[in-house]
């Protein structure tokens, strides 16, 4: 790990005009690709009305909650992001783009408390409590690899991409977000949490769950954990379903959309 290291506030202009804050615009660049893609992010928001709930799971600096947003003007936003470099961008972002999204600077897990989180200044869309810098150079290689890019120029771009350092910071879970900010009905629990997302799922009470309609997540299937995701969710009365963009090909990392049809 190295040390302490504070990364820069920068802005990016959309496709659509408008600005956001991040520390790293090519990253935050190819998460509004995914956000505004075909995929089960597009799937989640054709199902939210206005005035509907949405948590916001890891949330980054607010990308997937902008999108929302604007597709569903009055929509409720509770957005949780842990990474204090992150959450800055990410509140100026709800302030600018989410009228009334909240932003909580803190990891969801299962249990609430403090633990240790590895932050990537140069990738903290990376970042997380459970970073692994060896397979996440290796999902990298592999996405940089599909888009097409040679080996050479590869290895210069992930030298040193993912040098972290560890935060301490604090830990809540579902079921503690939805009583602190009186969330009666969750439309939809948004989980992208590098290889957390088992303990998100664990931290909603089971008298909770039915409180839910839908889940949309990002999940690393390492050790069986897209099928135990899966099926926590089916014993929370929901319908997973899963699929794998092609630019993530070869790599572990899969979507999944849960709901109660």
């Amino acid at each position: 790990m190295t040390g302490s290291h504070t990364a820069a506030r920068r802005q990016l202009r959309l496709p659509d005009g408008r600005l956001v804050w991040c520390t790293r615009p090519a990253e935050a660049s190819l998460m509004w690709r995914e956000v505004s893609g075909d995929g089960f992010y597009r799937r989640a928001s054709q199902q939210l009305q206005p005035g509907d709930a949405v948590l916001d799971v890891g949330a980054n600096v607010g990308l997937v909650s902008i999108a929302f947003a604007a597709e569903h003007p009055g929509l409720r936003v509770i957005a949780a992001e842990p990474v204090p470099d992150t959450f800055e961008c990410l509140r100026a972002n709800l302030d600018q783009h989410v009228p009334g999204g909240v932003a909580v600077c803190t990891a969801v897990a299962a249990t609430a408390g403090t633990q240790q989180l590895t932050y990537y200044p140069d990738a903290p869309g990376n970042s997380g409590l459970y970073a692994d810098r060896q397979a996440d150079d290796a999902l990298t290689r592999t996405f940089m690899r599909n888009g097409g890019m040679d080996d050479e120029s590869i290895d210069l771009l992930i030298e040193g991409l993912h040098d972290g350092h560890s935060l301490e910071v604090p830990v809540t879970t579902v079921s503690n977000l939805l009583s602190e900010h009186g969330i009666g009905r969750v439309s939809l629990l948004k989980v992208d949490v590098e290889r957390a997302e088992l303990d998100v799922l664990r931290g909603v009470a089971p008298a909770d769950w039915p409180r839910i309609d839908a889940v949309v997540a990002e999940v690393h299937d390492e050790e069986g954990r897209l099928a135990e995701f899966c099926d926590l969710l089916r014993a929370a009365g929901l319908s997973p379903q899963t699929r794998q963009d092609p630019s993530l090909s070869g790599t572990e990392l899969y979507e999944v959309y849960g709901d109660r049809s």
